[in-house]
């Protein structure tokens, strides 16, 4: 994805580009957090960000920290 831009996202939003052929957003969304939580890095990251696991949407820079962790979708 050539143009994937840095901007908020929600869970299945992203989680959709990361995973285009999941047939439930859900189970798109649990793939990506099981992702994130697997990478100590990035999980405390996220957490030193402000993070919630509560939390509906990504903002712009933690996807950008998602993006450097994971890989662009």
């Amino acid at each position: 994805m050539d143009d994937f831009a840095i901007r908020s996202y929600t869970k299945k939003e992203l989680a959709l580009c990361y995973f285009p052929t999941s047939e439930n957003p859900h189970s798109a969304v649990n793939h990506l957090m099981s992702w994130i939580n697997r990478c100590t890095p990035l999980r405390e990251a996220l957490e030193a960000q402000g993070y919630r696991k509560s939390a509906k949407w990504f903002s712009p820079r933690e996807v950008r920290m998602i993006i450097d962790h994971l890989g662009e979708p």
